[in-house]
């Protein structure tokens, strides 16, 4: 007590002040029981500082609390003071407040709910820690009226722009689930929803929701499964081992067995009335028996580059797909993986050592090569020496037996007692499955009853007896040597299996067993209650062959034993003495007690104790505890018949051809298989090189289509990253590479397959052509209608003009040829749900009629580029004047005017460095020779902002000196207007729903929802065109982005009391976000 209340009374250096009152708490008149009184001023200067108005108080109190909670200290009676500041401005103090509450929210519901109001207001936070920060506080009051709450909060964040706050909607769903589980199916509804995200950082925390809520719903994962074999690689690591563990599951319900191939080739055995001709028909049907589905060869091949990360989980995840899903003639791969694992810490050895026990059951030739690896090490803990052990024997045989038994006589002087105990188990279950040596551990266990330890000893006596059992006849020697030891061995197992020995072969030692009856009679009240038993049957079975010697001795034992405390001795004595000695009230039994008790007994099979375990999946805590624990997902057995394999095709439609000159032009074949024969081998070889570029693209979508693509995959295309931001970079570089593109595709026609020595080459070029040939598919069919109006007129003027000739037009810019024959494109056969796994595919046969009209309303708001003081008398201002750019149709047309208000003119006005976001292209004016004083000048520039507002910075340049400016679009500047139907508009929006449709609620005064304020303030923010609508109260609008196409609808439906709900339909999500929370506020305002 004496150094506890040293060590409380003098902390070392700032620990002191760290504990602040905790410490001066402690010394305390009354001594050591100052350490258990209550202080009511504990804690006092941190309510005091929680208090202060000064933030850097605040936040050191916070700091300090924080550290309380992280070296497990109580600080639960601080809560309302913490709780005061979760309004806090700033940011530091307000995370670390979140981090206290999601701590103690549960265990102080009620004055967490009286900050409810807070914690949905931090939900639209634009910290996106904040808005996941109180998510997390939200799901931790686990009080059931909120429920409605977390429902509409979960929501809301899950479709939010963050995947940080979406990935914490994923585990706000396991919370809620749990707190009412009749919430169920609308949280699979999210789970559905979350599913489609294409971001790496929500894909593990969705299928973990999935795994908790409704696992057996593998309908949900049909569609994204692909995906989720693509994403991976570049998923967080606890991510992995959730999504692997839930892949295996699927597939042992999807895909028929890998490991009919073995067993069918098996059986090799020739009927006699069976023909050759007949035989090898048989043959060829059963080899041609299994065929592998191209996406179970998917899962397989996308897991291998796994088996090098470095968290044991992943490997060991891999590793039991492997040893449940795949061909067995593939599963030793895992083999090294695993082993490698060993070098971990003993807990990871622990669980490794655990699966590895049950895999060498059934399959030694994997380890074999890595017996070395199993040797003990005197370091080890018992727990992973005896599993070392059991590995050992199960990998035991006639070539190595001999090379283990040396090694096990190391063991049996180790110091370690239960260890040399299991060791000589382990001799012992290798005499008894390799017949080859059972003599030699015979001699060699007989050697260790001289052992002066006795656990060694006592475990040899037991392990002797069960080798004994099987050739009794021959061993008579060995029984009379242990009847010696029963003086010196103490341990009552091993007394009883010697007692036991000597009852079953007493007609073999005649001599010996009525004196060791002797013996036992004496110390019979003495001796365990085991040992006891066995004296009552060694005394049954001599009265039984040997009654004129042991008769008297018997019924005396009998006798003891009718008073024994223990009752099952007790009863053993009743049974006994009504068998053996007759009377008038025996049964028919007594007749037959020689024949009971001396009847042959069956030798024991010594099995290993991980046998029963393969029935659990491996790598699961119930396979560890040999047990079913608590949510335990059993695998399910192989279906005899493969499910419908194309609930998982996501149909592609066919790209547009008029983009291929017409000279190139060239057929595909249609009877391509999934994995081409060509790249079955390499595949192998460039999957952890997939792997890897992938990786390195921070969990963009490219380094995804790059692996598919190296692997003969044409599953499911993913043009778009997780971000925005990356996904229009990498359609900007398809846009810089299209020459590349149709150069690379007249050389993969004439080579015929591509290199092995070029393959990260390809790789690259097919990510170009997938982001480019959907960009130019939307932007095709955008346009189609106008060139074909146009084209007639000109047939119409000029009948004999060549076709390479082309009238110049805004909505017409292209100088590819005409292709001669018409593009038909494939109906879509995709439902709804399905769409918003296909961003920047746009899926309407419609487009004919959906055309890029004129411009509602021009703002004449213009944006200063450049001040005339920071440009030493030059100005420059920038606008949009909502026209096609005629430099490019993917870029937006900037206006800059231009004004000298220097006395002197300026000369060589240009634009130099650019310093523009990856993707991003410019077109910029031409040199301006000089700007005489007071002049002005407008001019035109063209900018692709990839449908993204991310800021154009370049310099503006003199003769003398330049500038830095910068060009940021709002975002209804990235929009073409769009004219189409009121029929049309609810085509394309029934496909945009799920994760492409966000929505808001707004609330304003009633002059507000007149149909030309609300025309008026949507075209104001946004380039946006009128929809008809034969409903007053719903207001249609519809554009297009400018880069890529995708359509972007605008409703406005109003409702009742001065409310109305604004939504948007795209596949741009970011776009639409950003857009609903300009139009949000500009509604809402008078």
């Amino acid at each position: 007590m004496s150094s506890n209340s040293f060590a409380y009374s003098e902390p070392a250096g700032g620990e002191a002040t760290e504990l602040g009152q905790e410490a001066a708490a402690t010394i305390a008149p009354a001594g050591a029981l100052g350490l258990f009184s209550s202080d009511l001023k504990k804690n006092e200067d941190l309510k005091q500082m929680l208090e202060s108005s000064k933030d850097s108080a605040k936040l050191d109190a916070m700091k300090r609390i924080v550290a309380m909670i992280a070296k497990g200290k109580n600080a639960s009676e601080l809560f309302p003071a913490v709780v005061k500041n979760v309004a806090s401005k700033n940011i530091e103090i307000k995370k670390l407040v979140y981090v206290y509450l999601v701590r103690y929210a549960e265990d102080q519901q009620d004055l967490a709910l009286l900050s409810i109001s807070t914690f949905q207001r931090a939900l639209k936070d634009p910290n996106q820690l904040i808005r996941a920060s109180a998510l997390r506080v939200l799901s931790s009051i686990r009080v059931p009226i909120i429920v409605p709450i977390m429902m509409l909060a979960i929501k809301e964040a899950s479709a939010d722009l963050s995947p940080y706050v979406r990935k914490n909607a994923a585990h706000a769903i396991q919370k809620l689930y749990s707190l009412d589980p009749e919430q169920k199916e609308m949280l699979i509804e999210v789970i559905e929803k979350l599913l489609k995200d294409k971001s790496t950082l929500v894909a593990g925390s969705v299928v973990m929701a999935f795994e908790e809520v409704c696992p057996e719903r593998t309908d949900l994962i049909h569609r994204n499964y692909r995906k989720l074999c693509n994403l991976l690689v570049d998923v967080e690591e606890w991510g992995q081992v959730v999504i692997i563990h839930m892949l295996t599951r699927y597939a042992r319900t999807q895909f028929v067995s890998p490991w009919r191939e073995d067993d069918g080739l098996e059986d090799s055995g020739k009927n006699f009335y069976e023909s050759d001709d007949e035989e090898k028909e048989k043959a060829d049907q059963k080899k041609r028996q299994y065929i592998m589905d191209p996406d179970h060869r998917l899962l397989i091949r996308n897991t291998k580059p796994l088996l090098q990360s470095r968290n044991a989980a992943v490997v060991m995840a891999v590793a039991q797909l492997y040893w449940h899903i795949s061909p067995r003639s593939e599963v030793g791969i895992v083999s090294k993986a695993l082993v490698r694992l060993l070098r971990s810490n003993r807990e990871v050895q622990y669980v490794v050592l655990q699966n590895i026990a049950t895999m060498s059951i059934q399959r030694k030739g994997m380890f074999e090569p890595y017996l070395k690896s199993f040797y003990v090490r005197s370091t080890d803990p018992t727990m992973i020496k005896t599993l070392k052990l059991e590995i050992l024997t199960n990998l035991a045989n006639e070539a190595n037996i001999s090379t283990l038994l040396r090694e096990f006589q190391t063991y049996v002087k180790s110091q370690d007692k239960l260890f040399a105990a299991a060791t000589i188990q382990t001799v012992g279950r290798c005499a008894t499955n390799i017949s080859e040596v059972t003599d030699t551990c015979l001699s060699g266990l007989v050697c260790l009853l001289s052992n002066r330890d006795e656990i060694v000893v006592a475990e040899s006596v037991v392990v002797i007896k069960k080798l004994l059992q099987m050739q009794p006849a021959q061993h008579g020697e060995i029984i009379k040597h242990m009847a010696k030891l029963l003086d010196s061995i103490t341990v009552p197992v091993a007394r009883a299996s010697i007692l036991w020995l000597i009852g079953e072969n007493c007609e073999r030692v005649p001599k010996i067993a009525p004196d060791v009856l002797r013996k036992m009679a004496k110390s019979f009240t003495r001796e365990d209650d085991l040992v006891k038993l066995q004296i009552l049957n060694l005394g049954a079975k001599l009265y039984l062959t040997n009654s004129k010697q042991t008769k008297l001795l018997t019924q005396y034992i009998l006798n003891l034993g009718k008073y024994d405390q223990n009752y099952d001795i007790r009863d053993r004595t009743r049974f006994i003495r009504q068998l053996i000695v007759p009377n008038e009230k025996s049964g028919a039994l007594s007749k037959y007690a020689k024949k009971i008790f001396l009847a042959q007994k069956p030798a024991p099979v010594l099995e290993s104790p991980f046998k029963d375990r393969d029935h659990f999946q491996l790598g699961t805590l119930s396979h560890t505890l040999n047990t079913k624990a608590t949510g335990y997902l059993e695998l399910s057995n192989w279906p005899e018949v493969a499910p419908d394999p194309s609930v998982r095709n996501v149909e592609v439609i066919e790209l547009a051809k008029e983009w291929t000159p017409a000279g190139n032009a060239k057929a595909e074949n249609p009877t391509k298989k999934f994995y081409s024969e060509s790249e079955e081998e390499e595949g192998e070889e460039d999957s952890s090189e997939s792997s890897s570029d992938s990786g390195s693209e921070s969990g963009s979508e490219s380094g995804e289509d790059s692996s598919a693509d190296s692997e003969g995959s044409s599953s499911e295309p993913e043009t778009e990253s997780g971000s925005e931001s990356g996904g229009d970079q990498g359609a900007a570089k398809s846009n810089s590479r299209a020459k590349g593109k149709s150069d690379f595709e007249d050389g993969k026609k004439e080579n015929g397959k591509r290199k092995a020595s070029n393959s990260s080459t390809a790789e690259s070029s097919s990510t170009g052509e997938n982001s480019s040939d959907s960009d130019s598919e939307s932007e095709t069919e955008s346009d189609s209608e106008p060139r074909k109006v146009i084209k007639e007129k000109e047939e119409k003027r000029k009948p004999d003009r060549s076709p390479n000739t082309k009238t110049v037009s805004l909505l017409d810019l292209d100088d590819f040829n005409p292709v001669s024959a018409p593009v038909v494109l494939p109906t879509p056969v995709l439902s709804p749900s399905l769409m918003a796994d296909l961003e920047g595919l746009n899926l309407s046969t419609s487009s004919a009629v959906i055309n890029v009209s004129a411009p509602v309303f021009v703002p004449t708001k213009t944006h200063v580029l450049l001040h005339r003081m920071s440009g030493k008398g030059l100005a420059a201002q920038y606008s949009f004047p909502r026209q096609p750019c005629i430099f490019g149709d993917k870029m937006v047309s900037v206006q800059v005017t231009l004004n000298n208000t220097s006395d002197q003119k300026i000369e060589n006005i240009h634009v130099g460095d650019r310093k523009l976001p990856v993707g991003l292209q410019m077109h910029v004016f031409d040199p301006i020779d000089f700007l005489e004083p007071e002049g002005s000048i407008t001019v035109s520039m063209g900018i692709d902002f990839c449908d993204s507002t991310q800021t154009a910075s370049f310099q503006l340049c003199t003769k003398e000196d330049c500038f830095s400016v910068n060009i940021q679009p709002p975002v209804g500047e990235l929009l073409l207007p769009v004219a189409m139907s009121e029929k049309d508009f609810k085509k394309e929006q029934g496909k945009l729903t799920g994760m492409n449709e966000t929505s808001a609620v707004i609330i304003a005064a009633p002059q507000n929802f007149a149909p030309s304020v609300i025309l008026q303030k949507v075209v104001n923010v946004a380039n946006i065109g009128v929809v008809p609508s034969g409903q007053d109260h719903v207001h249609r609008f519809a554009a297009k982005t400018v880069h890529s196409g995708s359509l972007m609808l605008v409703t406005v439906e109003l409702k009742e009391g001065f409310t109305a709900q604004l939504i948007i339909n795209t596949e741009k999500t970011v776009i639409g976000s950003v857009l609903l929370r300009e139009l949000k506020p500009a509604l809402s305002q008078g």
